[in-house]
C-alpha cells in the first residue's frame, strides 16, 4: 500500500493561534501561494477549539467559525461552540 504524502501547493495556509488562556483558542488559517505570499483569491478560515471536562478527563471540541475577520470569529465563538457541543451530545445520545 502506497500513501500519497505530497502537499497540495495550491491549497496552502499559514496558521496563527489566538487564545484567552481560559476558555479556548481560535486558529486563523490564512491562504498563501506556493511561495508563501498572501493569496488574496481565497478567504481565511477560522477554527474554534476548546476542552470540556468529563469524568474521563478533558474532551477536545473544535469546529469551523464562519467568519471573515478575527473580531467576528471571537464574537461568534460561544454560539458556534455551543452548537457543536449540542451536536456532539445529540450524536452521543443516538448511540446509546
Amino acid at each position: 500500500m502506497e500513501i500519497n504524502l505530497k502537499l497540495d501547493g495550491n491549497n496552502l495556509y499559514r496558521e496563527e493561534s489566538f487564545t484567552d488562556l481560559k476558555v479556548g483558542a481560535i486558529r486563523k488559517l490564512t491562504p498563501v501561494t506556493a511561495d508563501g505570499s498572501l493569496d488574496e483569491n481565497r478567504d481565511p478560515i477560522f477554527m474554534a477549539h476548546t476542552q470540556l471536562m468529563s469524568p474521563d478527563g478533558p474532551f477536545p471540541v473544535s469546529c469551523l467559525i464562519n467568519s471573515k475577520t478575527l473580531p467576528e470569529a471571537v464574537e461568534k465563538f460561544p454560539d458556534e461552540m455551543s452548537r457543536e457541543v449540542k451536536k456532539m451530545m445529540d450524536a452521543a445520545q443516538k448511540t446509546k
